[in-house]
């Protein structure tokens, strides 16, 4: 047995322990606390890491991707990617994380030991955080602050993160584009943005700059924000990054600065953006309506958007079809 085995083993049998106390005995639940179901998912999470290492060469990014306190299974492929770059700075900066209980650095915080900065415009958001032994426990710096164009590099650069940096990760539902635009105090190994599917694969497009914009606000939908991926892909490739893919859910879009991402590269065999199939658009109430596919960009086709090909802003139904016949058959 090798020594990779070995450890293997001895981590699904301390699964298995901790999991028994999960189980009824003599017809009584036990009471679990709140940490012990943080210690068991987290030492899943462990398992599944040393699992996607073992992945030298795989298909696109949704071959590693497994979900510990990510939404959409971005731990896996920040773990892979990680593995990757083994010599990258171990420290990130996300944004737009509400209260941290469900982003993309959480895990990684916790598996690798990274120092980070996390970023939220509700105050109540990070009060929660500061008030969690995650706080504490590792090298945590916590920023009440609504983020904007303007003010985004001051932020991270009296946090003392500016500078070299492994990760970066953009998601505010809004300004994503503008915010990233602006960026020039960090030089992450790793970019991740988010990205709206909604918007399609044909045309660099994302909405007007607003430093106010708030997505419900915007448009009662939720549909209304953020960037399209051919927008992120541009911006990042003038950045000097390579897009490696997106995640499986359509949401996350991940580079890796050039000048490391040939290890990277040469590993996946196709670098694919996958289009969104979530169905969380709403009527004017605030009640999910379910709608599906191409539906979801007729609610806001009066919208308009900045086209940055042809630097003018339009409506957006004055670019349908936004989707590549790829991207419709997959939707």
């Amino acid at each position: 047995m090798t020594n990779g085995e070995d450890m293997f083993k001895k981590m699904l049998s301390g699964l298995t322990g901790q999991l028994d106390h999960l189980l009824l005995s003599h017809g009584h639940t036990f009471a679990v606390s709140k940490g012990l179901l943080e210690r068991t998912l987290f030492l899943n999470g462990q398992i599944a890491s040393m699992q996607v290492r073992q992945l030298d060469r795989i298909s696109t990014l949704a071959d590693v991707e497994f979900r510990v306190t990510s939404q959409w299974g971005e731990d896996g492929i920040i773990e892979w990617l990680c593995h990757k770059l083994p010599g990258i700075n171990r420290s990130f900066v996300e944004f737009g994380v509400e209260n941290f209980s469900e982003a993309n650095t959480r895990f990684l915080l916790q598996n690798r030991g990274w120092r980070g900065l996390v970023m939220d415009g509700n105050p109540a958001n990070m009060a929660h955080v500061r008030s969690e032994t995650i706080h504490w426990m590792y090298d945590l710096v916590v920023e009440s602050a609504f983020i904007t164009a303007e003010n985004i590099n001051d932020l991270i650069s009296k946090n003392g993160f500016a500078g070299e940096l492994g990760i970066l990760s953009v998601d505010i539902d809004g300004n994503d584009y503008w915010v990233l635009k602006a960026i020039d105090t960090v030089n992450p190994a790793i970019l991740i943005t988010e990205i709206n599917g909604v918007l399609g694969d044909r045309h660099a497009i994302t909405i007007p700059y607003d430093p106010s914009f708030e997505r419900l606000s915007a448009h009662h939908s939720g549909q209304y924000f953020g960037a399209s991926i051919k927008a992120m892909i541009s911006l990042a490739e003038e950045r000097g990054y390579s897009f490696v893919g997106t995640n499986s859910n359509g949401v996350n879009a991940f580079f890796v600065r050039n000048d490391l991402a040939g290890p990277v590269l040469s590993s996946i065999e196709t670098i694919k953006a996958w289009p969104a199939r979530h169905r969380d658009a709403r009527d004017a109430s605030g009640a999910l309506v379910f709608t599906r596919g191409t539906q979801k960009a007729e609610l806001i086709k009066e919208m308009p958007v900045y086209d940055l090909e042809h630097d003018n802003i339009v409506p957006i139904e004055s670019l349908f079809p936004l989707y590549s016949d790829e991207w419709a058959s997959e939707i």
